[in-house]
């Protein structure tokens, strides 16, 4: 169903905040025709089929892990990179689904989160000030005047990109890699040192012993798809709005329309406005959606942006996607649990413990473990005190051995950022960071 007043250009109408300044209308016009005349990067029924897997986190059925890469990179595209971040999923899922006992709905910030929101439109390069950095879908990291211009011709090779990372999401998820079976394959080498690391390995041991058992009892594990598929979703925010445009269809079996460039998109704390183009362009696509909720979110805003982006109250829709940080979660966080809750919207409320908890050292953006974990306790915290679900956490992650998170498994010093520090944007936590995050959330799911 169209919303009334809905159009695919319509949110050319409204404000639109954390949009590049195309050098070249012209140019940026042939670009976005071509992007139109390309192939859908995923399909509609995959979004509904995300929708009702939301759903069931809505219900308090199952539980929701999005994560991946603050903002993927042209320059580091590689299926090692790919895989490798795939694998860490993996692992959480595995350790959330065993620890907690519920399904986990596993959706992956990859396949399109080239482009970032900033907080200026220029920065300070050596003395230099240049346009800021945007996301590789945008323009280059690389310190020079050129290089910072905005290109359209970025939004077609962030088209390539993403059909090439799901090209090989789908060969890993559907054709053996995921199966049960190779559970230990998942595990890397320098993650198995780490006591996560070693947590789940027992897992993974305990996982074999049960197939085996199960064999052993006459049951056809071959024929069991479960054990030897995984359904994995892609998702990121939908920023720049004419690729997102360029990327939209109309499905031939009901009529309603799909933004194809993924199966699920997220507004961001930047781009929230009710009135703006962000809240437009996704209010009238059915994929399911996401809406960053930060520490200045009032219950009214909250409810007017819900009822906007979800006015038929459809469970699996709208994800409400807290990052409050840790000294404001308990306080911000229960008066919107409750507003959203007496409204009637049956939404998915999931957790981002990272973005409220980013703070500069030594000139390099960094997060405390132990805050991540503390904005977790207190999301966790206020849901129990308002009788309702925590649906999920969304991270940022990587399955490099990096070193941009202090804490966590090797005690990460400041002094120890800059040995392994190689995001394009925000800082993420390494593979046993990570790892160790969903054995704590596992035990939160549990208490």
């Amino acid at each position: 169903m169209t919303v009334a007043g809905w159009n695919l250009q319509s949110w050319q109408h409204c404000p639109a905040a954390q949009q590049p300044a195309w050098p070249d209308d012209a140019h940026l016009g042939r670009v976005v025709k071509e992007l139109a005349a390309m192939p859908p990067l995923v399909f509609a029924g995959e979004a509904r089929r995300l929708t009702q897997q939301l759903g069931e986190v809505a219900h308090g059925r199952a539980f929701l892990l999005q994560a991946g890469d603050c903002a993927e990179s042209f320059a580091e595209f590689s299926a090692d990179s790919i895989r490798d971040k795939l694998k860490v999923i993996l692992q959480m899922a595995v350790v959330l689904t065993y620890g907690a006992g519920v399904p986990v709905v596993k959706i992956g910030r990859m396949a399109g989160q080239y482009a970032k929101p900033r907080s200026s439109v220029t920065e300070q390069v050596g003395g230099v000030e240049l346009d800021v950095f945007r996301g590789h879908m945008v323009n280059s990291d690389a310190p020079d005047a050129e290089a910072r211009r905005p290109d359209p011709a970025r939004l077609v090779t962030a088209y390539q990109q993403s059909a090439a990372t799901l090209n090989l999401i789908r060969a890993f998820t559907m054709g053996g890699f995921a199966d049960l079976s190779h559970v230990h394959a998942w595990n890397q080498q320098f993650v198995a040192s780490s006591d996560a690391g070693r947590r789940y390995e027992q897992i993974a041991g305990e996982i074999d012993r049960a197939l085996r058992f199960m064999a052993a009892c006459g049951i056809d594990l071959a024929a069991e798809a479960t054990l030897h598929q995984v359904a994995f979703s892609t998702s990121h925010e939908a920023l720049i709005l004419e690729y997102e445009e360029a990327l939209t269809r109309q499905d031939s079996l009901t009529g309603d329309w799909y933004d194809c460039s993924a199966h699920m998109l997220w507004i961001g704390e930047r781009t929230r406005q009710l009135d703006g183009a962000h809240v437009e362009f996704l209010s009238g696509v059915r994929n399911p959606i996401g809406l960053k909720v930060g520490p200045s979110m009032t219950p009214d805003e909250l409810l007017a942006l819900c009822e906007r982006l979800d006015p038929e109250r459809a469970p699996g829709r709208l994800t409400l996607i807290s990052r409050m940080g840790v000294k404001r979660v308990g306080d911000v966080l229960p008066p919107l649990l409750e507003a959203v809750r007496c409204a009637g919207h049956v939404v998915v409320w999931a957790c981002d413990p990272m973005h409220g908890n980013t703070f500069l050292s030594n000139g390099r953006k960094t997060r405390r473990f132990d805050d991540i974990l503390g904005e977790l306790r207190g999301f966790f915290g206020a849901h129990r005190q308002a009788g309702t679900w925590p649906g999920g956490v969304h991270v940022e992650l990587t399955g490099d051995d990096v070193t941009e998170c202090l804490g966590g498994f090797g005690d990460i010093a400041e002094d120890q950022l800059h040995l392994r520090y190689t995001t394009t944007c925000d800082p993420r936590l390494n593979a046993r960071q990570a790892i160790d995050l969903a054995f704590r959330v596992a035990e939160l799911l549990r208490a």
